[in-house]
C-alpha cells in the first residue's frame, strides 16, 4: 500500500484517536484537524475544554505500518493553538529581584563574580612593626576601618558608578522635583552630612527628621526645609481669634445718630 492511501486511512482514523483521549479520562471537543506528520503518521487535533488553557488543543498522533490495517496511537498531548493563553517566559529569580522585595529573615546572596564587588584585604592577626616598633593596634583597626579591611569584598568602580548614577536619578537627585523647585542646595546645608569615601563628593545623608532624614541625598539636592530658608516675615499669629468682637469697630449712622 502506497504511503499515500496509507495516510487517507490514518486521516480517517478520527474515532480512533477520539477514543484513545477518552481512555485517558479526558473529554475531546470537536475535530479541528488532520495533519500529515510523514510517511505513515497522522496528528488529529480536538478542541479541549481544560480550566486554565484557553485555546489549547488535543493532539492525538496515529501511524500505521504499511500492508497493515491496524492504527496505532504513537502519542497524546494538549498543545497550545494560535491564541492560546501561554505562560509568561520564565525568568531566573536573579532577575526578578527588585529594590523592596527583601523581608525579614530572606536571604539575597551577593553572586562569587558579581560585577559590583572585587575581593579585598583580609586582616591576617600578624604584628605590624616599623623601624622596629610595633604599632599600635586599635591604630591599625582605625586605618583598617576606613580602608575597608578585614571585609571579604568591596564595592568595585563598577559598583561605586552604577550607585551613584542610581542615586543621582532617583527621588533625592538634582533632577527629582523636589529638587527642582528648592532654591538651595544640599552640599550647603547645616542637616546634611557628607559620606566617607569615594562618593563623598556627591553624596551624603539627611539629617533632617522634617525631609529626607536618613536619606542618602545628592550634593545637588534640595528642599524647602534647608537650613539656610528665612522665616516667615510678620508678627505671628494676630491679637484676636477669628471673627472676635473685640477687633469689631463700632461704627456710629450719621444719619440715624444710632
Amino acid at each position: 500500500m502506497s504511503s499515500v492511501l496509507e495516510n487517507d486511512r490514518l486521516s480517517a482514523a478520527v474515532e480512533v484517536a477520539r477514543d484513545a483521549l477518552i481512555a485517558d479520562g479526558q473529554y475531546p471537543g470537536k475535530h479541528v484537524a488532520s495533519t500529515v506528520e510523514g510517511d505513515c503518521a497522522v496528528a488529529h487535533y480536538f478542541a479541549a475544554d481544560v480550566p486554565g488553557y484557553h485555546g489549547w488543543q488535543w493532539c492525538v498522533v496515529v501511524a500505521g505500518a504499511p500492508d497493515s490495517d491496524d492504527v496505532t496511537v504513537s502519542e497524546v498531548a494538549l498543545l497550545p493553538s494560535n491564541g492560546a493563553l501561554l505562560a509568561p517566559s520564565w525568568v531566573p529569580w536573579s532577575e526578578r529581584v527588585r529594590s523592596g522585595d527583601l523581608s525579614p529573615g530572606d536571604l539575597l546572596a551577593a553572586p562569587a563574580d558579581d560585577p559590583r564587588l572585587v575581593p579585598n584585604q583580609i586582616d591576617t592577626g600578624d604584628e605590624f612593626r616599623f623601624e622596629s616598633e610595633q604599632v599600635d593596634p586599635d591604630d591599625i583597626a582605625s586605618v583598617a576601618g576606613e580602608l575597608g579591611l578585614g571585609r571579604k569584598r568591596v564595592l568595585s568602580a563598577q559598583g561605586r558608578a552604577d550607585t551613584a548614577q542610581r542615586w543621582f536619578d532617583g527621588d533625592f537627585g538634582p533632577r527629582s522635583e523636589m529638587a527642582l523647585a528648592a532654591r538651595h542646595q544640599c552640599a550647603s546645608c547645616g542637616f546634611y552630612a557628607p559620606l566617607a569615601g569615594s562618593l563623598r563628593a556627591a553624596f551624603g545623608a539627611c539629617t533632617n527628621e522634617y525631609a529626607a532624614d536618613g536619606r542618602i541625598v545628592s550634593a545637588e539636592y534640595g528642599c524647602g526645609a534647608h537650613s539656610d530658608v528665612p522665616a516667615p516675615s510678620g508678627d505671628g499669629s494676630p491679637a484676636f481669634d477669628a471673627y472676635d468682637d473685640g477687633v469689631v469697630e463700632i461704627v456710629a449712622d450719621a444719619t440715624t445718630g444710632a
